[in-house]
């Protein structure tokens, strides 16, 4: 099955939220290396001003994956995911990720392209809380590899 063209500007609504906790932030922020205390103290987090333990800024992908899975998922895409590359990532945040925070992502599909018998993908993961204020958004970018490549 080949790449849906008309993924292009489709959305996909905010799924289960995701609950940030500290021991999260903690393993995350280990796991990539990301030596800031606010990370792993909370009383080094409020001395910034932060109610809580700080998440590293790419903590986001986390939340924006689970919405990159509908897409994924969705039968109509067409998307093999043993033939995915992920291509590009980045983040604008707009406030910084704490726990205690409830997260949802709205997942929009930006731009489908084919490039020979495969497609580059880009998605927007609109990241807020369940209350409605924005976080973080997340753009990626991910190559479906065609047949024999």
């Amino acid at each position: 099955m080949s790449i849906n063209p008309d993924l292009q500007g489709r959305s996909y609504p905010a799924a289960e939220v995701y609950d940030v906790g500290r021991e999260k932030i903690r393993e995350f922020a280990k796991a990539v290396k990301a030596g800031n205390p606010a990370h792993f103290d909370v009383e080094a987090a409020r001395a910034l001003g932060h109610s809580d333990l700080v998440a590293p800024p790419t903590f986001a992908i986390i939340v924006a994956q689970r919405a990159d899975a509908q897409l994924v998922q969705d039968p109509e895409s067409g998307i093999d995911f043993s033939r995915v590359v992920h291509a590009d990532q980045r983040f604008t945040h707009h406030r910084p990720i704490v726990a205690g925070d409830r997260l949802v992502a709205e997942l929009h599909v930006d731009g489908v392209r084919a490039m020979g018998g495969g497609a580059m993908i880009t998605t927007r993961s609109e990241i807020s809380t369940e209350a409605g204020e924005k976080v973080a958004t997340t753009t990626s970018s991910i190559l479906v590899r065609g047949e024999g490549q």
